[in-house]
């Protein structure tokens, strides 16, 4: 089987954690078991979000003057080339050692029309509560918005429209290699007049731009982990219950928070409509039980309606 494993921001970072390589470093070696379990008989595509590791390095920049700021396409790769690594040196830890491991820097294509631009709504970099939120983005000329109880900053986040290393990343795995690409959703990259490649102001949406490459790829399955165990319906009621599987006609009739699950359901929906493969969603120590199904959430068009856990 071809699969693609996305590995969330907060994932790799959860809440409340601080921001340092150790703690990454932590999270990623507890999943590493598990993605080399999928790799042992499986060709692997490894993603990654970096929402936390990114508004970081904006945060770091900001002290510097206005003119020395790197711009987010250049903090993406960075991020790309540092969580990569992480992920590849856990990965060569336990993988034999004749397996062939790769990290590639990726550039995705997005509209520099894209309506998104008028509406920044990705979260990146750490929470703050709304005093300290609000004093940051005075002085950075920063948009922010609540998540959940706390505020993080926003930026902008096209749609991913082509993957521009598909076919490294292809030739790679015919090769039989474990391949880590489009962190954060990948460099955000667009033409200009001149047709010529110029980076974009922006944090492509890391689940979206995976389903682009999860379909591109022909994958088997899809799966996006996070740190929650699955889409739950009525979350944080007395009622919420976990989907087990779902249709994605069935799962769309419901409201899923656009800052955080709502992009991981359209995702899904978006691969396995146009795949007729399945995707699934749930949380990074449970890859083992999303892949034989017993956790985790899973959108397949095979499936009539909502089942429940």
């Amino acid at each position: 089987m071809r699969i693609i494993v996305a590995l969330g921001g907060n994932a790799l970072l959860k809440r409340g954690e601080p921001l340092t390589a150790e703690a990454q470093r932590a999270n990623i070696r507890s999943a590493a078991n598990d993605l080399v379990r999928i790799a042992t008989d499986n060709e692997l595509v490894i993603t990654h979000g970096n929402g936390p590791q990114v508004g970081l390095l904006a945060l770091q920049a900001a002290s510097y003057k206005p003119s020395e700021t790197y711009p987010l396409d250049v903090l993406g790769a960075e991020t790309e080339g540092m969580i990569g690594y992480m992920i590849e040196q856990e990965l060569r830890n336990r993988l034999p050692a004749e397996r062939p491991l790769a990290t590639l820097l990726t550039m995705v294509e997005v509209d520099p029309r894209d309506p998104a631009f008028q509406d920044p709504a990705k979260f990146i970099g750490p929470v703050y509560e709304e005093s300290d939120a609000r004093r940051l983005a005075e002085q950075n000329n920063w948009s922010i918005k609540p998540d959940g109880a706390k505020w993080r900053r926003v930026v902008p986040s096209p749609l991913p429209k082509r993957i521009f290393q598909k076919q490294p990343i292809e030739c790679l795995l015919d090769n039989d290699t474990v391949v880590i690409c489009a962190g954060g959703g990948g460099i955000p990259t667009a033409y200009n007049a001149d047709r010529q490649l110029i980076g974009v102001e922006a944090v492509i949406d890391k689940d979206l731009s995976s389903a682009l490459l999860a379909r591109e790829l022909e994958a088997d399955l899809f799966i996006m982990a996070t740190d929650v165990d699955g889409e739950y319906l009525g979350w944080g009621t007395l009622e919420q219950c976990r989907i087990r599987i779902s249709s994605p006609d069935a799962i769309h009739a419901h409201d899923f928070p656009p800052g955080s699950m709502g992009p991981k359901v359209d995702a899904a929906c978006q691969f396995a409509r146009a795949a007729g493969r399945p995707a699934a969603i749930g949380a990074l120590e449970d890859l083992a039980k999303i892949l034989d199904g017993t956790s985790g959430t899973t959108i397949s068009t095979n499936a009539e309606d909502l089942s429940f856990y």
